[in-house]
């Protein structure tokens, strides 16, 4: 059966969720503070080793073996080194009481630099006092007296090396498992809002929501579930930083890849998003199997697959269009609900000259010129709406090639939502 204090240890294994030999390494580093202050000396360097099964307690003084040194002779340069500092300290003031530009200080090690530290040191001469075939690099741990108890002044700097050892590798331990989620969709539930910040419940830490990150739309109750992206994942001085987003573009393409298998393994790629956060996004699909229908896919059967991923962006409409290497094409599709009679493309400026039906411009520009602003950041390219006969005539194209077909679209807004625009 285990010792009370191994049982201990693993009781914070598991709240903390730490691993046994951090734990073990953080009592044995806490050991050795309280051997220091108790019963050390100046020039030990104390390490500890604790068995938690019968709680004995070792100490060592841990020295690497190193060359012999003139202790006079490193005495000297030191005090050198010290002087040239002092001068050069003087020489700062003295420049920026002139206003004078202040000279770098540079104190540089020698070739023949002499490096011995009585603490963690020792010289071969002496380590071969004790041990004759000592060699140069060995490490040399000495055993020291076994000790008493240790009083209330050295129990407390244990006390707090166990607990900032412990909370830092805590940290640690949260960051490396959120820096892997980087990039990716979580389940978090809002916590409360600090002034124009908002902290997400992510289970071991809480995230947050900055103001540029979040949908101006969206009421942030405390309690509420929500879906966030996790745009960065940093470690601060106060411990690790996740910052969240619900205004990605990011955010609606791994929640497509979640929600839609055939997006998750790869059949059906979302090739581009154009997104007004809280209003309307645009999807771009694309598949190489010529027998799965991508815009039906991402739709589900009677909408279940694109309500769900609605319903996780707070209402916010989707069109899902297909996407095409024909810019002709593709930029017919992207202005849908509208039917595109022809576009014309301009290579040099990379402007598309698109004609509609006189009833059908509304719907192209959409409601405050959305429609059309969404295709042109989804597109890449300048669109110029109008009606047909309006633009400048041009030849004739090529039949198929000119986008008079009606282009595929699935949109989650009603074609009589739409007004004109101003």
């Amino acid at each position: 059966m285990s010792s009370p204090i191994e049982q201990a240890m693993r009781q914070i294994c598991e709240e903390k969720g730490l691993s046994y030999e951090s734990v073990l390494h953080t009592i044995e580093a806490a050991l050795s503070a309280a051997y220091r202050k108790d019963f050390g000396e100046k020039n030990q360097n104390v390490e500890a080793e604790f068995n938690p099964a019968t709680g004995d307690i070792r100490v060592f003084d841990v020295k690497t073996v190193v060359e012999d040194v003139d202790l006079e002779e490193l005495e000297r340069r030191q005090e050198a080194r010290r002087q040239h500092a002092e001068e050069m300290a003087l020489v700062h003031v003295a420049a920026r009481e002139r206003g004078e530009d202040v000279p770098t200080m540079v104190l540089e090690d020698g070739e023949d630099e002499l490096r011995f530290n009585p603490k963690t040191d020792l010289m071969i001469s002496e380590a071969r006092q004790t041990k004759p075939d000592a060699e140069l690099g060995e490490i040399i741990r000495t055993e020291l007296p076994q000790p008493g108890e240790f009083g209330r002044m050295a129990a407390m700097p244990a006390k707090q090396v166990i607990t900032q050892t412990l909370r830092e590798a805590e940290r640690e331990i949260v960051f490396n498992e959120f820096k892997e989620k980087e990039g990716e969709v979580l389940n978090g539930t809002i916590q409360r809002r600090e002034g124009r910040i908002v902290l997400v419940d992510l289970g071991r830490i809480a995230g947050i929501l900055r103001p540029e990150d979040q949908v101006s739309t969206e009421r942030y109750a405390p309690g509420e579930k929500i879906k966030v992206y996790v745009r960065q994942v940093s470690l601060t001085g106060k411990g690790p930083e996740i910052v969240l987003s619900r205004t990605a573009e990011e955010l609606v393409k791994r929640i497509f890849e979640v929600e839609i298998p055939e997006v998750g393994e790869g059949t059906v790629e979302v090739k581009a998003i154009a997104r007004e956060p809280g209003s309307r996004s645009k999807v771009a699909v694309f598949t190489n199997d010529s027998n799965l229908d991508p815009i039906g896919a991402c739709i589900g059967q009677r909408g279940t697959r694109i309500q769900t991923i609605i319903g996780a962006l707070g209402g916010e409409k989707i069109d899902i269009i297909e996407w095409s290497e024909d810019p002709k094409t593709f930029i017919a599709h992207a202005l849908a609900p509208a039917k595109v009679n022809e576009v014309e493309l301009r290579l040099e400026e990379r402007l598309a000259l698109v004609k509609v039906p006189a009833d059908q411009l509304s719907l192209a520009i959409g409601k405050g010129g959305q429609n059309v602003r969404l295709a042109v950041r989804l597109t890449g390219w300048k669109i110029n709406a109008n009606e047909s006969g309006s633009l400048e005539e041009s030849a004739p194209a090529a039949e198929g090639e000119n986008g008079a077909s009606e282009p595929p679209l699935a949109s989650m807004e009603a074609v009589s939502e739409e007004t004109p625009a101003a």
